[in-house]
């Protein structure tokens, strides 16, 4: 059995960067900057994709 593909699917969460990731060197962008705008854009589009799919949150 195959699935449709959703035509506005669920936003998926970012990877948070795995310690070792960060050198602890102090760059100007650290890749827990990167992370949390990351973030920041992920909670923006998971909370206007609940706003289109208020069907999917109700039986959650």
């Amino acid at each position: 059995m195959t699935t449709i593909p959703d035509n506005d699917p669920k936003p998926q969460p970012p990877e948070k960067p795995l310690p070792a990731e960060c050198c602890e060197s102090g760059c100007e962008v650290c890749v827990y900057d990167v992370y949390a705008d990351q973030l920041e854009a992920y909670e923006q589009a998971l909370a206007a994709w609940k706003a289109r799919h208020p069907e999917d949150m109700a039986s959650s």
